[in-house]
C-alpha cells in the first residue's frame, strides 16, 4: 500500500525541459508558493503550510540524494512548529509581542559568521559520509536557510535578503540536478522575497 502510494507520488505529472516533474514535486511546489505569500502578509497560516511542504520536499530531495537539502527540510518542519509558536506567543527581550523589526548589521554579524563557518563543515561531512553529488553546493543553502528561518520566526526584516541569497544558490543547485519545476519555484522566490522585504520595511 505505502509502496504503491510512493510510486504514485513519484510518477511524472508532466515533463519540463526534458525532465519529468513528479506529483510529489508539484504538490510541494504549490504549498511552498502559498507559504511565501502568507509570509509576505505576515499571516500565521504560513507555518502549517511550511510544515507540510517541508515534509514533501524532504521525501523529494532524499529520493534525489540531496541529503543536505533533505535534512534541511526536516529541520524546516521542526522550525515551522517553533516559528508558529513564536508568531503566536513569542516576546522580545522587553516582553512585548513580536512585531516586524530590524536586527541591524551588528546583531546580524554573529549569526552570519556562524553560518559561513558551518558551510564548509557541512560540505565536508556530506562529501565524506554520503554519496551526495554536490556536497558543497548542497551545504550552503542548507546552513543559510537555518539563518533565514530563525530571522523569519523572530520577525526580523533581514530574513528577506537572506532568502534572496539562499534562493539564488538553490536555483543553480536544482538546475544542475534537473529539477526544473523547483528551479522555477526558487527563481520565483527571489522577486517574491524582494516584494516581501519592501512590505516588511513599510510595516
Amino acid at each position: 500500500m505505502l509502496a504503491d502510494l510512493w510510486a504514485a507520488l513519484l510518477a511524472p505529472a508532466f515533463t519540463a525541459f526534458g525532465s519529468p516533474v513528479s506529483w510529489l514535486e508539484l504538490m510541494a511546489f504549490a504549498l511552498a508558493v502559498w507559504m511565501v505569500v502568507c509570509n509576505m502578509r505576515v499571516h500565521p497560516l504560513a507555518w502549517p503550510l511550511a510544515f507540510i511542504s517541508s515534509l514533501l520536499y524532504f521525501a523529494f530531495f532524499w529520493d534525489g540524494k540531496l541529503y543536505g537539502e533533505a535534512g534541511l527540510q526536516l529541520l524546516f518542519a521542526a522550525l515551522a512548529v517553533w516559528g508558529g509558536w513564536q508568531w503566536r506567543f513569542g516576546r522580545t527581550r522587553e516582553g512585548r509581542a513580536l512585531t516586524v523589526r530590524r536586527l541591524g548589521l551588528r546583531g546580524l554579524a554573529g549569526p552570519a559568521l556562524l553560518t559561513l563557518a558551518a558551510w564548509p563543515l557541512l560540505g565536508w561531512f556530506l562529501a565524506r559520509f554520503t554519496d551526495s553529488p554536490l556536497p558543497y553546493w548542497d551545504a550552503f543553502p542548507t546552513v543559510a536557510s537555518l539563518l533565514g528561518q530563525w530571522l523569519l520566526a523572530r520577525k526580523y526584516e533581514e530574513n528577506w535578503p537572506t532568502w534572496i541569497v539562499v534562493n539564488t544558490v538553490s536555483v543553480v543547485l536544482f538546475g544542475i540536478k534537473g529539477y526544473w519545476l523547483t528551479v522555477v519555484l526558487y527563481a520565483g522566490f527571489i522577486p517574491m522575497s524582494v516584494i516581501g522585504w519592501r512590505a516588511w520595511r513599510q510595516a
